[in-house]
């Protein structure tokens, strides 16, 4: 029965990969715009059924929906944050060095859920170092690489409130987390 639960879970996840998908699949075969080829749709594919997957076997087992909605958020802001940096990059391009440093935002998460057991109250911990490790990937590599040096496109403003945007998903999780730990 266990089993057939865990079964259909992940069924449940390939047919909500495969309709996400079909977006990039339609734009890539009418539009000269968007080139994906086999190795971007196996990435996407993996990382999104990783992610669904994780879901249920931690968030899917709590019955508490803000626990659920806390998880689904910082999980969210993970994955905008791999898909935007691999795809165009944060700082400049996705070929510049300078983007490596957002790497340190999912060690922190990883080490941390793991330490945390996945307990709200550690979660909420986690979250917020991910969210100040966010924000300082864009100082560290404005010391290390300055404007002259790389292109800071869009802006330094424009990096700065995008990785902003990062963290704030990152803050909100981790308020969510809280508010989970105290129910």
């Amino acid at each position: 029965m266990l089993m057939q639960n865990l079964y259909g879970k992940f069924a449940k996840w390939v047919g909500i990969v495969a309709l996400i998908l079909v977006a990039p699949l339609l734009a890539t075969l009418f539009s000269t715009e968007v080139n994906w080829d086999v190795s971007d749709f196996l990435i996407m594919g993996a990382v999104l059924f990783g992610i669904g997957v994780v879901y249920e076997l931690i968030a899917g087992k709590s019955d508490k929906t803000v626990y659920k909605a806390a998880f689904a958020v910082g999980l969210l802001g993970a994955f905008l944050l791999f898909w935007v940096n691999g795809a165009v990059g944060i700082i400049g391009n996705e070929g510049q060095d300078a983007n490596l440093l957002y790497g340190a935002v999912f060690i922190v998460g990883l080490i941390g859920s793991l330490i945390a057991r996945f307990k709200a109250r550690g979660m909420f911990y986690t979250l917020i170092a991910a969210a100040i490790t966010q924000m300082l990937a864009p100082f560290a590599a404005y010391i290390i690489w300055t404007p002259p040096t790389i292109s800071w496109s869009p802006s330094v403003f424009g990096v700065f409130f995008m990785s902003g945007f990062f963290a704030l998903l990152f803050v909100v999780s981790a308020m969510l987390f809280r508010r989970a730990s105290k129910d």
